[in-house]
């Protein structure tokens, strides 16, 4: 898809491969194939909003950042619930698509599935091109 991913917390580079060699290599054939980098002390998650001080981790976080540097999207989930790869797909292409074309992707657009063109014309007018309904097409 043409992006990188990386995970980050405040565990050290062992208990990563030995999460990465255990527990992730059951769930994915052969683990994950993006780097896990460890940020002790949680000075990282701080700059992002995602470090808890007083339990000394880093709460689920994914950004999207574009390749200008540039965060497009933020998604910060407390521990007990799981996020939505596909979710995060669908999120990539939408940038991507934006990014390459300069259209809007309403919400819950899937490729191929409408755009809409910003311009002044559209302001005020989305809802006669766009419903809520396309959203779960």
């Amino acid at each position: 898809m043409g992006v990188q991913f990386l995970a980050m917390s405040v565990d050290s580079r062992f208990s990563h491969k030995i999460w990465q060699e255990g527990e992730l290599s059951e769930m994915v054939q052969g683990g994950v194939r993006f780097p896990m980098l460890s940020d002790p002390g949680g000075r990282i998650g701080q700059v992002y909003g995602v470090y808890d001080e007083e339990a000394g981790v880093d709460i689920r976080g994914r950004f999207l950042i574009d390749p200008d540097g540039v965060i497009q999207a933020i998604e910060i989930l407390a521990p007990p619930v799981g996020r939505n790869v596909q979710e995060l797909i669908r999120q990539i292409k939408a940038f991507q698509h934006v990014r390459n074309t300069g259209e809007a992707a309403p919400s819950g657009w899937q490729p191929g599935k409408m755009t809409l063109k910003p311009s002044p014309e559209l302001v005020g007018k989305v809802c006669k091109q766009w419903k809520p309904e396309m959203a779960f097409d």
